[in-house]
């Protein structure tokens, strides 16, 4: 045994490199599950080694500025820069094809609307609340209007970190804005003192019966608990995913979330496609109210746009009835998500402009879109791209992604894998160190503070006082050059329904009578 240690002992250092290659390569040989590694042992590993990293040197080295998908280099720069309150501006012009297809345009007016020196946005340039208020038309007892016409879109705990979420719900809390749930439940993380819109879809966590059903009691006794829960989106479906359910592996089902979402510790948890509340169009307008009734607070729903038919028939039964949701949140395509298949997320749903446009001009037809509040949700939490969401006829937009970059994502698109480098959307407690909650809750709070001020600025450019005001006459599309482009009525066809709205001070005074009349 000495005989052999002392041998091993003189072996030099660059023959264990050679003897440990050699292995490397009789593996290589042997193995059937690579065709490149087997036909070019070793070398074949560097070919993988490149493709692992392929994501980060085309992000870094190799796409221009505006080249990245979903987020390109300058507006993920934009968040970055708001969030931390510097430098957002750029010099020299702007380096975007303005002719490209699609293009935004902003009809600017020859006078810009003229503040006074004692008008809401003098003393505050970020001051930009909801027009309209869920659950007005319906009598709900708690009716609720947005502080913020920017919230943050559903987002769970589970499919983001604990630092993550109490991050965003700290910050929404400095914006004023609101913060939905996502489909998880409602989390400790949540209970920071921010808004929340509780949301739940097919699996009912949080609301969860022991069948798997939904628990109304369960649903009355959450909110009467938790009176800074101010309104409840029921998922139908989800830009990135419409029609399909999830799965949430066993493995991952601590006792903290088993008890968040009412589920079995260990036990992997299916959430099918369909609702077992309702199987109907009148079954879930009945189910709305029941919920309504049971809470007082306004109740939506959130789906990604498809056929329209379905749709149709609820515009139908919310006329005939005067029963329906108070706000509907429409997501689109090009939505986020989590985990999502390619074939789901590059193909299945209209994007947000094509989808909230045939929604739109649905309930508008049947008489419906002075009393809903619309919701948008995708890729829309850049000004210019808002100002085109109000003049389509949203009311107020949910951001998710650019949320998430304003508390420290780098656009990795890992999420999926539970190894976000960040330690936005993972669990592991390693990666979610990185994360300063309170300089990172003052991030997505100046975040949304400039993305208001920067819409505001724009409205009074266009001649208006605040962003519902925007017609569909207001934003032009490029479609080849000026002798094509297209204001959005010609694009779309149809001409948004006037948003009722007095002034800023109005709005202004309504958030300040005081007591539960705060919400109107």
């Amino acid at each position: 045994m000495n005989s052999v240690l002392g041998f091993l002992s003189h072996v030099p250092w660059w023959a264990w490199i050679l003897i440990i290659f050699a292995l490397i390569a009789l593996r290589d040989i042997f193995q059937r599950q690579h065709t490149i590694s087997r036909n070019f042992p070793i070398v074949g590993h560097i070919r993988y080694l490149l493709e692992s990293i392929g994501p980060e040197l085309r992000q870094y080295l190799v796409a221009n500025n505006r080249e990245e998908l979903p987020f390109n280099r300058i507006e993920r720069g934009w968040v970055y820069a708001s969030s931390k309150n510097e430098n957002n501006y750029e010099g020299f012009g702007t380096d975007r094809d303005i002719y490209s297809h699609q293009h935004i345009f902003v009809n600017n007016a020859m006078f810009p609307y003229r503040i006074t020196e004692d008008h809401p946005n003098t003393i505050d340039k970020t001051f930009l609340p909801c027009a309209k208020v869920m659950g007005l038309h319906n009598k709900r007892r708690r009716p609720y209007r947005p502080a913020s016409i920017i919230n943050v879109s559903a987002m769970s705990y589970g499919s983001l970190s604990a630092k993550a979420i109490e991050s965003l719900n700290k910050g929404i809390k400095i914006a004023g804005a609101y913060q939905n749930t996502g489909e998880g439940g409602l989390s400790p993380y949540h209970k920071h003192g921010g808004d929340v819109v509780f949301h739940f879809g097919t699996g009912y966590f949080g609301v969860r019966s022991d069948d798997g059903g939904f628990s109304m009691e369960k649903m009355k006794k959450m909110v009467d608990d938790h009176p800074f829960l101010r309104a409840i989106e029921i998922k139908l479906s989800q830009g990135a995913k419409p029609g399909k359910g999830g799965v949430l592996p066993g493995e991952k089902i601590s006792e903290e979330i088993a008890e968040i979402r009412g589920v079995e510790v260990g036990k992997t948890v299916l959430s099918p496609p369909n609702h077992n509340a309702f199987k109907t169009i009148p079954e879930m307008v009945d189910f709305i109210e029941a919920i309504a009734e049971e809470t007082g607070l306004p109740v939506g729903i959130k789906a990604a746009i498809g056929k329209l038919d379905q749709w149709e028939e609820l515009a139908d039964t919310m006329v005939k009835t005067g029963k329906g949701p108070d706000f509907i949140t429409v997501d689109g395509g090009e939505g986020g998500t989590g985990a999502a298949p390619p074939s789901f997320a590059d193909h299945v749903s209209l994007p947000w402009v094509y989808g909230f446009g045939d929604l739109y001009k649905l309930f508008q037809r049947k008489g419906l879109s002075e009393q809903i509040v619309f919701v948008g949700s995708g890729k829309l939490g850049f000004p210019a791209k808002a100002a085109m969401a109000f003049a389509m006829g949203a009311d107020c937009i949910n951001v998710a992604r650019e949320a998430m970059m304003s508390i420290g994502c780098i656009q990795a698109q890992v999420c999926h894998t539970n190894r976000c480098p960040s330690g936005v959307a993972t669990q592991s407690k390693w990666l979610q160190r990185g994360i300063d909650i309170p300089l990172k809750s003052e991030r997505l709070g100046q975040y949304f503070k400039t993305f208001r001020k920067e819409l505001v600025e724009i409205t009074h450019a266009a001649g208006y006082e605040h962003p519902c005001q925007f017609t569909m006459d207001d934003i032009e599309v490029n479609v080849d050059d000026h002798n094509l482009s297209k204001e959005l009525s010609n694009t779309y066809q149809y001409q948004k329904t006037a948003v009722p709205f007095g002034s800023m001070q109005e709005l202004k005074n309504c958030m300040h009578l005081g007591g539960q009349s705060e919400n109107y």
